[in-house]
């Protein structure tokens, strides 16, 4: 691997300001990949709701693939500076440094170069940041299927087998409009939201360090009064839950069931709406493809250690669809922050582990 080539590609595509917003820049990043892998490969593209993405592979037609290497292209926002890369030693600075345009770069030069005899694809996806259901998960529903993949979120050559389920909910109240001089003639909303919220935290209190449990991150309260001397009359808390697979009172149940649960923790006349219900990801710790990954990360220097993420990934869509996915990518910090890096020291040993254990692949 080219060291220099590599910053020269990753400096390009990390100038690209890829958000979701940004249709047309979203279609530069992919383009742009596709070009690092080369001609000789057939591409398959897919689009959805204006999101683009796609699917590379050997042959005229689709396989089941042995293996599938997942990257995402798109980033969240960031200021015009964060779309100057800059390095420092052996940090590179820039918005999707660390997540996850670099992990994606290697996964695109890996699949070109490893010669591999196993159907093998590389998908690259541009709507990763905003749930992924244009991307990875539309793919899934056109059929594409694969016993393996390896999704190149950071994790400094560790292996990701287990992720947090998620799920969005909102709380909602009505009351009554009054005179804010004259409290006794409404019912304030808010504070009805306040109380719920209240209830939901007591049961899952705010994480003041890291835990493997359930969190609820108040996200937004709203209500649709302006007037500061005005009694609200409705008030809206959103909220967004990440739930361990030992959690029975999420894990396994229906949006109907975990609305129930979470209305038994709040005031009778809260009403409790759940946007959507995730399950959590898990791949098989003993299965031989993760064995093979981490022989192949130990013989980088790596421990290959085993983690578990609270934050959910696309591989929650191939756990959904009973195929084995784990994360596995670069080295870095500060994602989604004002000082988002990648580990440059990471780049070329994530590179040959890939190589080698695409190439062992029978």
């Amino acid at each position: 691997m080219d060291m220099t080539e590599f910053l020269a590609l990753a400096e390009e595509l990390l100038a690209i300001p890829s958000t979701a917003d940004r249709g047309a820049e979203l279609e530069r990043a992919l383009e742009f990949a596709l070009g690092v892998v080369g001609p000789g490969f057939t591409v398959e593209r897919f689009e959805s709701n204006g999101k683009p993405s796609a699917l590379v592979y050997r042959g005229a037609r689709r396989p089941r693939f042995r293996v599938i290497l997942n990257g995402h292209l798109d980033v969240v926002p960031g200021t015009p500076e964060q779309f100057r890369p800059r390095r420092d030693g052996d940090r590179l600075f820039a918005r999707g440094a660390q997540d996850m345009k670099l992990s994606a770069l290697v996964q695109a030069m890996a699949f070109r170069d490893a010669p591999v005899t196993a159907p093998v694809g590389l998908q690259l996806v541009t709507d990763e940041e905003i749930g992924g259901y244009d991307g990875t998960a539309f793919q899934l529903r056109q059929g594409v299927s694969a016993d393996f993949v390896v999704i190149g979120e950071y994790s400094g050559l560790r292996l990701v087998v287990e992720s947090k389920g998620l799920l969005t909910a909102r709380l909602r109240a009505s009351g009554r409009a009054a005179h804010s001089a004259y409290q006794w003639l409404g019912d304030n909303a808010v504070l009805k939201v306040m109380r719920a919220i209240d209830g939901v935290l007591a049961v899952y209190p705010v994480a003041t360090e890291e835990v493997w449990r359930t969190t609820v991150n108040v996200a937004r309260v709203e209500t649709g009064g302006t007037a500061v001397n005005q009694v609200p009359a409705d008030a809206t808390a959103w909220l967004d839950i990440r739930y361990t697979a030992e959690d029975r009172d999420f894990a396994g149940r229906t949006a109907d069931e975990v609305a129930t649960h979470i209305a038994s923790l709040c005031p009778a006349d809260v009403i409790v709406e759940v946007d959507r219900v995730e399950p959590p990801h898990r791949a098989d710790e003993d299965g031989p493809d993760v064995a093979a990954l981490r022989r192949a990360a130990n013989a980088q220097g790596y421990s290959g250690d085993l983690l578990r993420k609270h934050g959910a990934a696309d591989s929650r869509f191939y756990h959904q669809h009973g195929i084995d996915a784990v994360i596995f990518g670069i080295g870095g910090e500060g994602q989604h922050g004002p000082d988002e890096y990648a580990n440059l020291t990471t780049v070329e040993p994530y590179y040959r582990a890939l190589v080698e254990f695409l190439t062992a692949l029978r």
